[in-house]
């Protein structure tokens, strides 16, 4: 049994969830509104400040939804109670990031700026310290969304495993392999 789905989701304060007809979840708080369509076979309750999910059955597919759309409420509460934040470190010599509203201008060591947009629904915001590397922040109420950002992000320059150069998450441990070694054996 899945003990994500089977374990309930305790409703904060100033949150209101609304399940309508066809399993349309809408979650309100005080950072926005999220909704997310839950699988029809699955039955909401909304019982004593806490919402459970039940599946009808033990099936495969019904066990891996339980889970599924369990976290997914559960990542939207959070989301408009407490929010979401990524933060990208852009490592090497010349990298710098600047924004100018929702548009961040990137400059990794190619031969031109990236212009990159970023969607309304996620609050940008660059830091650049003398000595330190340069950091984008990225903060949003849906987890989804600011992930899928984050990534294409650090896509644009994946950190390389010599040196450790590129676009990395804060805290993100890169594996590092050994260079070429001076006068080796043929």
């Amino acid at each position: 049994m899945s003990r994500i789905g089977k374990a309930p989701i305790s409703i904060p304060k100033g949150v209101e969830i609304d399940i309508s007809k066809g399993n349309l979840v809408t979650v309100k708080g005080p950072k926005g509104t999220l909704s997310q369509q839950v699988d029809p076979d699955l039955q909401l309750t909304i019982e004593d400040g806490e919402l459970t999910l039940a599946r009808p059955t033990n099936q495969n597919r019904h066990r891996s939804l339980h889970g599924l759309y369990r976290s997914l409420i559960f990542n939207m509460v959070h989301g408009v109670t407490e929010g979401f934040v990524k933060e990208l470190e852009l490592v090497g010599v010349g990298y710098r990031a600047a924004n100018t509203g929702q548009l961040l201008e990137l400059t990794l060591g190619y031969s031109h700026p990236i212009m990159f947009y970023i969607p309304s629904e996620i609050k940008l915001e660059t830091k650049q310290e003398k000595g330190k590397n340069p950091l984008v922040r990225l903060e949003g109420i849906d987890k989804q969304l600011l992930g899928q950002v984050a990534a294409k992000i650090r896509g644009l320059r994946k950190p390389e495993p010599y040196k450790g150069k590129g676009v990395k998450y804060v805290g993100e441990v890169i594996r590092r392999k050994a260079g070429k070694t001076a006068g080796g054996k043929k």
